[in-house]
């Protein structure tokens, strides 16, 4: 008994090329440095911007009918913008209750001397 033939489907000669995202790799970027100072408050900011980056590159890659690649790198740098942000509000938090406490252990009046009076 032969099998028929088995074709590998080719792509149509005018379909584009898969080309990667320059901005996933950017969305990745800023997502690493969100999360390496994320403790320093700092990271806020290059998290929102991949954040935003992000939005932009999955709008572009649905508009590319999956010719446009990194969408693993996009994911990646998202949650390392997130781990950011939640890092910069650990902080923020950290440094609000020292604070408290630092206020709460001082002394509420006037700190005279023993023989004053």
């Amino acid at each position: 008994m032969t099998f028929p033939a088995t074709t590998v489907p080719t792509r149509h000669p005018m379909d584009p090329e898969p080309a990667p995202s320059t901005k996933a790799r950017a969305v990745f970027a800023l997502g690493l440095a969100a999360f390496l100072t994320g403790a320093l408050v700092g990271g806020v900011i290059p998290a929102t911007v991949a954040l935003l980056l992000a939005r932009q590159v999955r709008r572009q890659a649905y508009d590319a009918g999956g010719y446009l690649l990194g969408a693993a790198w996009v994911r990646r740098g998202e949650r390392l913008a997130w781990a950011g942000i939640v890092l910069a509000l650990t902080a923020l938090v950290v440094a609000s209750i020292a604070g408290l406490l630092h206020l709460a252990g001082t002394t509420g009046g006037q700190d005279f001397s023993s023989n004053t009076d």
